[in-house]
Formats: C-alpha cells, sequence, structure tokens
C-alpha cells in the first residue's frame, strides 16, 4: 500500500506546487498506528528564497494547536482537577468579567448585558461559550476597527478580553474558546501552558520541535507565510507570532513540524499512549471523541475579513458536530473518510484528521492566507482521497 500510495500522494504534492496557481510549498504526511507511512515535500519554504520545503521544516500550526490544549485538559480532568461543568472563572477568574454584546447603540458603543449563565470548560471545548473571532464575525470586527480590540495574533491577554458574542451554551461559533481552556488549564497547574504541554504531552510523545516561543532554531527552517492576492500570485510576508508572548495561545500559538504532529496524531490512535509514557488514558480517548454538542450542529465559517478568511466549509451538506475538542464528520465524507472521524485545520490553510476505526491519520501544511485557499485545500482533499482511494483497494483485493 505504502509505495502505491506515494506514487499518487508525490505527484498530488508536485501538481499541487506546480500549477499556476499553486502553492508555493507543501509538507504531508500519513501515519499508521506505528509509524509515519509516508512523508512527502514539494516547493520552496518562500517564494523570494532559494530554500526547498523539506520534511523537517518548521510550520505556524495555527488552529491546529487547538486539540493539543485540548488534550491537556482532558488530563487534568482524569485527575479530578478540572470539572467540566463548574463555572470557568474558578479556574480563570477574568472570564467572569466579561459581558455578552447585544449590537451598538446609534453613537457606536458596544451594548453590552450580563450573560444568563456562567461559562463552563465543558462549553469552551465545545466553542458554544460565547467567543468568536473578528475574522469571522462581524461584531468582533466592529470592535476591533472602531474600539481598538487587539487580534488574537498579538498573544496578549487583552486579545481574549473580549464581550461575549451570546449566551454561553445557546449555540456553536468558532473562535478564542480554546485560548481560555489554555488560561483554565494555567489556573489549575499554575505552570504556563507552554510548560504544561512540554512535561504532559511532548515529553512523553518525543515532540522536540513543538514550541509556543520562536527562535533562531525554529526561524531556520520555518515556511514563511503568503498573501493569496486577487489575481491568485503569492506574496512572501514578513510574518511571526510574538518570541516571547504574553499569552501562551491555546488557541493558535504553536510552531511545529508535521512529523512532531504526526506523533500528536498517533497518541489518538493509539488510545492515549505515547512511545515515551501514557497521555490519556484509554476511556478518556474514547469518550472525548464522541459528539458531546448534541443537537447543535457546526456551521459554515463566513470570511468576514478576506485577507484572512475565504468563506469556509469541510464537506458541504453534511453533518458535523464537536468533540473534545476536534470537529467529527457524522457521515462518510466525500474523500473516503469515515462517519465518526476526527480533524481540523489551521488557519494558514494546513489541514488534519484522526480516523481511529482504520487506525490511520495525515496532515497537510502550507503557509497561505486566506484560509480556504482553493489551491492547498483542493491539494489536501486530493491526498485524502487518494489515501483512502488506496486504502478501500487493498481492502477489496
Amino acid at each position: 500500500m505504502c509505495r502505491e500510495f506515494a506514487v499518487d500522494a508525490d505527484a498530488i504534492l508536485n501538481e499541487t506546487v506546480a500549477t499556476g496557481t499553486g502553492v508555493p510549498g507543501v509538507v504531508a504526511m500519513v501515519t499508521d498506528r506505528n509509524g509515519n507511512i509516508y512523508e512527502g515535500a514539494a516547493g520552496k519554504r518562500r517564494t523570494d528564497r532559494p530554500e526547498a520545503m523539506t520534511t523537517d521544516t518548521n510550520f505556524a500550526i495555527f488552529s491546529t494547536t487547538k486539540a493539543i490544549t485540548g488534550t491537556a485538559a482532558l488530563q487534568l480532568i482524569e485527575e479530578g482537577r478540572l470539572d467540566l461543568d463548574a463555572p470557568a472563572k474558578r479556574y480563570a477568574p477574568d472570564i467572569g468579567k466579561l459581558q455578552v454584546i447585544d449590537g451598538f447603540d446609534a453613537d457606536g458603543r458596544p451594548k453590552l448585558r450580563a450573560p444568563k449563565r456562567d461559562v463552563t470548560t465543558r462549553m469552551l471545548l465545545l466553542h458554544t461559550g460565547g467567543f468568536g473571532y473578528d475574522f469571522f464575525n462581524e461584531n468582533y470586527l466592529r470592535l476591533a476597527t472602531d474600539h481598538g480590540q487587539p487580534s488574537v495574533i498579538t498573544s496578549s491577554k487583552a486579545a481574549i478580553m473580549t464581550p461575549l458574542l451570546f449566551d454561553p451554551g445557546s449555540k456553536w461559533e468558532y473562535g478564542t474558546n480554546i485560548d481560555w481552556v489554555g488560561q483554565v488549564v494555567e489556573g489549575i497547574t499554575g505552570k504556563r501552558l507552554g510548560d504544561v504541554f512540554t512535561d504532559r504531552i511532548f515529553k512523553p510523545l518525543g515532540m522536540a520541535n513543538t514550541t509556543f516561543e520562536i527562535n533562531d532554531t525554529v526561524r531556520s527552517k520555518l515556511a514563511g507565510v503568503h498573501a493569496r492576492n486577487a489575481d491568485g500570485s503569492l506574496t512572501p510576508m514578513d510574518f511571526e507570532l510574538p518570541s516571547n508572548p504574553e499569552v501562551h495561545m491555546g488557541g493558535h500559538g504553536l510552531y511545529s513540524t508535521v512529523g512532531d504532529y504526526m506523533r500528536f496524531i498517533r497518541m489518538w490512535l493509539n488510545d492515549g499512549n505515547g512511545p515515551h509514557g501514557r497521555v490519556l488514558k484509554a476511556e478518556t480517548v474514547r469518550m472525548a471523541e464522541k459528539n458531546h454538542l448534541g443537537d447543535l450542529k457546526i456551521t459554515a465559517l463566513p470570511g468576514v475579513i478576506k485577507s484572512l478568511s475565504n468563506d469556509a466549509e469541510f464537506f458541504p451538506g453534511q453533518s458535523k458536530s464537536w468533540s473534545f475538542t476536534f470537529m467529527v464528520n457524522d457521515e462518510e465524507a466525500p474523500t473516503g473518510r469515515p462517519a465518526g472521524a476526527l480533524g481540523w485545520a489551521g488557519l494558514a490553510n494546513l489541514f488534519y484528521w484522526i480516523d481511529r476505526q482504520n487506525g490511520f491519520g495525515g496532515y497537510w501544511a502550507t503557509q497561505i492566507l486566506p484560509f480556504g485557499d482553493p489551491a492547498s485545500f483542493t491539494g489536501y482533499l486530493r491526498f485524502e482521497t487518494a489515501f483512502y482511494d488506496t486504502l478501500h483497494r487493498r481492502k477489496a483485493a
């Protein structure tokens, strides 16, 4: 299977780079429960520099950080230190200061009121806490443009001290909820989130190249972020998250390699086991992977700031739920991914899936804005589809 899929996968990576409005460079991998069965790289790290994209390239992994923060929270639930249904302000007091925004008055000032109930960590893990992003929500965008609300990429406490968009628990909206989960984890452990990750997740998994704090070592192998222009061309950006962030942002702040993230995916494939120790109990993994949204469903992401995101949705027309802390596709996906599998994405067009049923997972990494880039997203879907086509042929043989 590996040789058969590798031929198809290499072709997809190379074609995704070589097409007229393709990507600068891409790294993609697939793993089974034992190790990587495919590793590929194509193109350049930056269009204005000669360095080739390689499998050990570093990426800003954006929202693929979220599942790692969710894992740290699950560990604390196992230990009885985190009550999912207690007010999150018990652990992160500042969240209790936030009010609900009900639009703006005639003078453009936000209209605020007290929430009808407290935000809980369960709500935060499920993106029902009331938080959004300015690139997906008009009210948050107005707070940023008219009232100076800092962007989340500042990695500042002020960036997450935003009003709630609705009463906690009443709907699903994707946003800074997992940044607040990071604050909950820090409040319980008394440690910075990166230190918690290192001791409790990265060391047991052997993730030596994952960090919140960019330095010259990371920079030396860093893929540059590129802006997709209206004519389809790409412009390299001098973009970096803060090297010494005020807040370790549990929703988007990590730098990593695809190889490191595959170690994290393997832990989920192996019922919480890592090569150097257990990260989660098997029963926690089985609990966490289920749909915890009930009858609520996740919705498409509207691209409010067009330079940062297009309108985006996985598998339009199909039902999608949320677990702790992944999207769950409720039906078999067009790629062949089975119902009940896990996955998500990062803003600069990074995508992954975790198929615990069959024992495989994959990750596709580019560095392009806006999110939902046609070339990268199409390449990713082709990559995943090629894998499942090969898997299904092998099963049928």
